[in-house]
C-alpha cells in the first residue's frame, strides 16, 4: 500500500471516529471517540500539511482531555463520598 493511500484512509477514519462519536448517548464515550478522531485529523493534517485542520482538531483534542479528566475527577468524588 502505497504512502497516498494510507493517509486516505487515516482521514477517512478521523472522519468516521467523530461521526460515530457524535451518536454517543454516553458522554465518556463521545470523548473517548471524538478525542481519537480528533488525534487522526491531527496526523491527517500534519501529513498533507493543513495546519488549520491539524491544529484546530489538536484544539478540540485537548477540550476533550480536559472534560474526561474532569469527568473522571467527579466520578472519583462520588465514588470517595458514597
Amino acid at each position: 500500500m502505497d504512502t497516498a493511500n494510507t493517509i486516505e484512509i487515516i482521514g477517512y477514519s478521523a472522519s468516521v471516529m467523530v461521526a460515530i462519536s457524535l451518536m454517543m448517548k454516553d458522554i465518556i464515550w463521545l470523548r473517548c471517540l471524538n478525542f481519537t478522531g480528533c488525534t487522526l485529523f491531527v496526523i491527517y493534517g500534519v501529513y498533507i500539511s493543513a495546519w488549520p485542520v491539524a491544529g484546530m482538531n489538536a484544539f478540540v483534542a485537548c477540550i476533550n482531555i480536559y472534560h474526561l479528566i474532569k469527568l473522571y475527577r467527579e466520578k472519583s468524588q462520588q465514588s470517595a463520598t458514597a
